[in-house]
């Protein structure tokens, strides 16, 4: 018997029915010449249901077929959901095999944003997912200190230090505005004093190791190493 369309169980739209709900009788119209109505009746008259697992089955217009799912099964696998806690849905499909997970690999050019946070959880979920079926598996962060960003990171702490100086300064077209900036000028300040100039490459230096000890720190808050 061929069925032209796609024959789905899915989630019911309305739980007043039932749980899940199936298609089948609509794909099949086609084929039988006969009322989806019609059909759904004719399938659930010939099905055998085990009550443990399925409580209720019904039939809805168009020609649904509705399916309750058993309190005491639900209860049942919650159960043995947290009494094998350690090996419940564990494979070896990954077993003896490598997979490489690279998540964040922000550059170093100021705080994670809560972005780069979603993608740090989604990205270390697809790791533990993967630990979990046996895969031999590497976090990576992209850890990329070259190129325009960076040298405008220095140009703008550069720019921000020589206000805190009281000298002219030219802050860098699409530099960085934050108020982190201000801050780790001040620091340089602090610490070198006020005779360094804007071509210095502390301003650089330091501002990339201050902003990756951060994003390290803040990663680690989330139980991300």
């Amino acid at each position: 018997m061929e069925i032209n369309e796609n024959v789905l169980v899915e989630k019911s739209a309305n739980t007043d029915f039932g749980d899940f709900s199936s298609n089948i009788s609509m794909a099949l119209t086609k084929t039988l010449r006969k009322n989806p109505l019609e059909i759904a009746e004719m399938i659930q008259s010939e099905l055998t249901i085990d009550k443990e697992i399925i409580s209720e089955h019904s039939v809805t217009p168009p020609g649904f077929l509705n399916f309750r799912v058993a309190k005491s099964f639900y209860q049942e696998t919650v159960t043995h959901i947290i009494t094998s806690a350690d090996t419940y849905g564990r494979t070896d499909i990954g077993k003896g095999k490598k997979a490489n997970v690279e998540f964040v690999s922000a550059n170093p050019t100021g705080p994670l944003t809560v972005g780069h946070g979603r993608q740090a959880v989604l990205g270390d979920t697809i790791a533990n997912i993967l630990e979990w079926h046996r895969y031999d598996v590497t976090r990576e962060y992209y850890y990329n200190d070259a190129g325009r960003q960076m040298r405008i990171l220095g140009q703008s702490v550069a720019a921000r230090y020589l206000d805190q100086v009281g000298q002219e300064s030219d802050f860098p077209e699409d530099g960085y505005e934050g108020e982190y900036i201000k801050t780790i000028a001040n620091e340089i300040l602090d610490q070198h004093g006020d005779g360094l100039s804007p071509e210095d490459k502390i301003f650089r230096n330091y501002a990339e190791e201050l902003i990756f000890a951060d994003i390290k720190k803040t990663l680690k808050t989330i139980g991300i190493n």
